[in-house]
């Protein structure tokens, strides 16, 4: 099945792989790949660090702490993400084929969508108001549990994809 999307997209990839920002990024400009990796680590820092305090305050670690002031943190796992982002877009297009014919990618595309899905239960649901309320010493609802469970689990996902993409290529 993946070797049939990849053909559906290899024209994409072939394309991008020939355009003068590949060049640049792929190693036209040999300081560029690196700066992107080293902000991307950056990036990962702001958006893991902070979602991951507030994960675990929200699943009773540090219960000393209101959560309400570190759900303010998360304006920066947004930065975060951005960064991510972008930086990311810039490696995809510099190395397409590293990427697009790798389920350990195609495997952290999906651990992000879901995080994203999760992030959004959390506001339409409402629990963020309700964490919100929570002070010093108190246990978050069940519902924000499990979202702050689920949370860690895809981005612990989506470092581990990242991370093997060059290593575990299509050997899922």
């Amino acid at each position: 099945m993946y070797e049939t999307l990849f053909q559906l997209i290899r024209p994409f990839a072939e394309w991008l792989h020939a355009t003068k920002l590949s060049y640049i990024i792929s190693g036209g400009w040999p300081w560029v790949w690196p700066a992107c990796q080293t902000l991307h680590l950056m990036g990962l820092t702001l958006l893991v660090g902070c979602v991951g305090v507030f994960d675990l305050r929200v699943l009773g670690l540090a219960k000393g702490l209101a959560p309400g002031p570190l759900q303010r943190l998360l304006p920066w796992a947004v930065v975060g993400f951005c960064i991510n982002l972008t930086t990311g877009c810039l490696f995809l297009i510099g190395n397409p084929f590293q990427y697009l014919h790798n389920a350990a990618f195609g495997f952290k595309m999906l651990f992000i969508a879901l995080a994203g899905i999760n992030v959004l239960l959390y506001y339409v649901t409402g629990l963020q108001r309700r964490v919100d309320e929570i002070g010093p010493g108190q246990d978050a609802p069940g519902g924000a549990k499990v979202i702050a469970a689920v949370s860690l689990l895809l981005w612990v996902g989506v470092i581990y994809c990242g991370r093997m993409l060059p290593f575990l290529g299509n050997s899922f």
